[in-house]
């Protein structure tokens, strides 16, 4: 395993003196781990100028191809005039540098069958290494290895959290869990999103999944790596439902953030607070959907699927009983909010899964009476997810109308997002006001329904979209940065994420997608220096104080894994 760990640190430019965000650049933006052969390849060049192009084997002279840029256009997010160089016939695996008149050889142009795989992985194993309640060995996390930090089998519970069988001190046991972000808290809300879109990212492309060994403890038993580390923070989930009332606890933090110390060293009390009706919903969710992903894994896990369903259906009741119960911070609470008083797409993702569960026609009902229009997802938009899960089934739908609704629902929303990135000069469908905290994930979740818009037969436009979103993330984006640490030529090395400041190693730990460009920047009065720009698209600081433009988080990566390994797996092998 040490020898594996090595290789693949080594493939991925971990411990080499790779250029750093800051390094001196062509204004030529392209995808730094490259395209597979039959994708689309969209380069962008920073000019307003007419200008030919051509494209040469790495350390050759020969042109393999050559055109004329595209017209160029002005792209306000980056106040930037660009043109586009369209390298789509490139096809030959290999590496390549594009050539445009009067500016300097582009980065390695890189075509590769497997180009997404290893970042795909990579991504996956983030959350490996915010797994709470375990020592990390050697073996599997390397230069990253760490000690166990909070066990949390004597969590308090909060006055917040106080019931008749639980009464405020007293304590309960949940252990495991990923930490959410560059904090030590753990959080069921967040965690909502975050389990959807891995278990979605198995159940659309299991055969991508099954087999790849992502390097963690359970890699080689009879369970794909991506279902035994959803398990991790499944089982931690499990353990926030109160046994007495099916309630959900909202998070399990410290009274406030911890110093930038290891996890071992955070030894401050640790509390359950009180329960929401989204928490609980977004239980019941995942838990209806976990459900019908681990039954057939019944002797790996046994009475695991029952498990989940009955708490899913638990939740489900609280929620009916409880439907506006807001979590508000306690003044004595410091720590992640996660507040969110509108719930009625939390009461349409639920009732979406638990209708899959049970076929039971008042979920279905449910789900239709609160189904309004799906949006690109996030903690606090949670519409989409129901119906993605629904269009996966389309024939467990009721009736061809309903089938009719979801398949038509997520194709015009997909096909919006695409119009916008075919009129974008950037070839993005963000616009200004779309970085916000977290805008890489707004990117990456505007290509997840783009591409459920491609698998419901929308036409390969979408799959070139959603391409180019992956695109921006991994470096084609006019910071000429790849956003994942540790996969890329220049990579954020400072994210705001308490492993990697506190643990004296000099690259973050791998496989983690920084926040991106934020104009609010609401950390500048806690950043010793100052950001490079308010743009939109340029409000990116690489420096561990940058909470809101750097940091790390597990909503964030879930999309990474999703949008990665779904490009892998969908491009076509040929043309």
């Amino acid at each position: 395993m040490q020898a594996l760990l090595a290789t693949t640190l080594l493939a991925l430019g971990i411990g080499c003196d790779a250029a750093g965000p800051g390094a001196a650049q062509a204004p030529v933006r392209a995808n730094q781990l490259g395209y597979p052969p039959a994708a689309r390849k969209l380069v962008v060049v920073e000019t307003s100028a007419p200008a030919r192009f051509r494209v040469v084997a790495e350390g050759r002279d020969e042109p393999l191809l050559q055109g004329q840029l595209q017209p160029a256009g002005h792209w306000e997010p980056a106040a930037r005039d660009v043109a586009l160089a369209d390298l789509s016939a490139l096809a030959t695996p290999g590496r390549y540098r594009l050539l445009v008149d009067g500016m300097a050889p582009s980065d390695p142009i890189v075509v590769d069958a497997g180009a997404y795989a290893g970042v795909a992985m990579g991504a996956l194993k983030g959350f490996y290494f915010h797994r709470a309640s375990t020592p990390l060995a050697r073996g599997h996390a390397g230069r990253w290895a760490r000690k166990a930090g909070h066990p949390d089998d004597k969590v308090l519970v909060h006055a917040s959290a106080a019931s008749p069988g639980r009464k405020a001190g007293s304590r309960i046991t949940a252990p495991r869990g990923w930490y959410d972000a560059g904090d030590y808290g753990k959080y069921v809300v967040n965690s909502g999103i975050t389990l959807w879109t891995l278990l979605a990212a198995w159940e659309h492309y299991p055969e991508f999944f099954r087999g790849r060994d992502a390097g963690i403890p359970e890699s080689g038993d009879a369970v794909p790596d991506i279902l035994d580390e959803a398990l991790w923070n499944l089982q931690w989930m499990l353990a926030m439902q109160d046994p007495a009332d099916g309630g959900v606890y909202h998070k399990l933090t410290t009274l406030q953030f911890s110093a930038m110390v290891m996890p071992h060293q955070d030894t401050a009390p640790r509390y359950v607070m009180a329960k929401s009706t989204a928490a609980t919903l977004d239980f019941a969710a995942v838990m209806a959907m976990a459900s019908r992903i681990y039954a057939p894994y019944e002797a790996q896990f046994p009475g695991l699927a029952r498990r989940m369903a009955d708490a899913a259906q638990q939740a489900w009741a609280w929620a009916l009983a409880n439907p506006q119960v807001e979590y508000r911070q306690p003044a004595d609470v410091g720590t992640g909010a996660y507040g969110d008083a509108y719930l009625e797409d939390e009461f349409a993702w639920a009732a979406a899964e638990l209708y899959l569960l049970t076929g039971e026609p008042g979920y279905w009902e449910a789900f239709h009476q609160r189904a309004g229009v799906p949006g690109v997802p996030g903690w606090a938009d949670v519409r989409a997810l129901g119906w993605i899960s629904l269009a996966q089934h389309l024939p467990r739908l009721p009736d061809d109308a309903a089938r009719g609704q979801v398949r038509e629902g997520l194709l015009q929303v997909a096909r919006g997002l695409q119009e916008r990135e075919a009129q974008s000069p950037w070839k993005l469908a963000m616009r200004g006001e779309d970085f916000v905290w977290g805008s890489n994930a707004v990117v990456l979740n505007q290509a997840l329904l783009m591409l459920q818009g491609y698998r419901l037969g929308g036409g390969r436009e979408l799959l070139d979209a959603a391409q180019s979103h992956l695109d921006w993330v991994l470096g084609r984006n006019p910071l000429g940065v790849s956003f994942v640490t540790g996969f890329g030529l220049r990579t954020p090395m400072h994210v705001h994420d308490r492993l990697s400041v506190a643990d004296g190693v000099r690259e973050p730990v791998p496989g983690w997608l920084s926040g991106g460009p934020n104009p609010a920047q609401q950390d500048r009065r806690d950043c010793p220096v100052s950001y490079p720009s308010k743009l939109p698209a340029l409000s990116w600081l690489d420096h561990e104080c940058s909470y809101a433009s750097n940091e790390v988080a597990i909503n964030w990566n879930a999309p990474l894994v999703y949008v990665a390994a779904a490009v892998q797996a969908l491009t076509p092998v040929e043309e």
